[in-house]
């Protein structure tokens, strides 16, 4: 019999397979040989933020994929957690770091979300996967196109296939 809190990692471990192709995606190389996306700890948050950004975007537009884009979420945190304290992050600071990678995360979600709206990612991209230092034209339409083509791909997958880690 599962216990109450056993219920909420249940939920978690559904989408270990998504949020594992995830960050795989997010951890190809041309992003950041083409795309310029600096190989640092914060580059690969940025890459990490913006293509998890373009899955929750997609499952918040399926009444089914709401609950997924919260496990998703928590999947993050599970994943930051760790990676904090690897880096050196103290136990009394990792949850104030979390609360603001948590943070960083919405706000991607809501500048993609506008700009996709917008049609275009440009400044968006420039602002959060870049934090503001504008890459060459090359590099910035290369993100641009990426993350577009994406977006447009993730449209047509079902949810329950993206549940099982099948992004395109």
């Amino acid at each position: 019999m599962m216990g109450f809190f056993d219920r909420f990692k249940a939920k978690r471990t559904e989408t270990t397979a998504l949020y594992t192709a995830i960050v795989a995606k997010a951890r190809e190389p041309h992003w950041y040989v083409a795309g310029a996306v600096p190989d640092t700890v914060d580059g690969r948050f940025d890459a990490i933020a913006a293509v998890l950004a373009m899955a929750m975007l997609r499952l918040e537009d399926d009444p089914a994929g709401i609950p997924v884009a919260t496990h998703l979420a928590e999947a993050f945190v599970d994943d930051m957690d760790p990676q904090l304290r690897e880096i050196g992050i103290g136990d009394l600071l990792v949850g104030k770091h979390v609360g603001r990678m948590m943070g960083m995360l919405g706000g991607r979600l809501g500048a993609y979300r506008d700009a996709l709206a917008a049609g275009d990612l440009k400044p968006a991209l420039v602002r959060n996967l870049y934090r503001g230092e504008v890459p060459d034209d090359v590099a910035l339409a290369h993100s641009e196109r990426e993350l577009l083509a994406l977006h447009k791909a993730l449209a047509a997958v079902a949810v329950d296939f993206l549940v099982a880690g099948d992004l395109p």
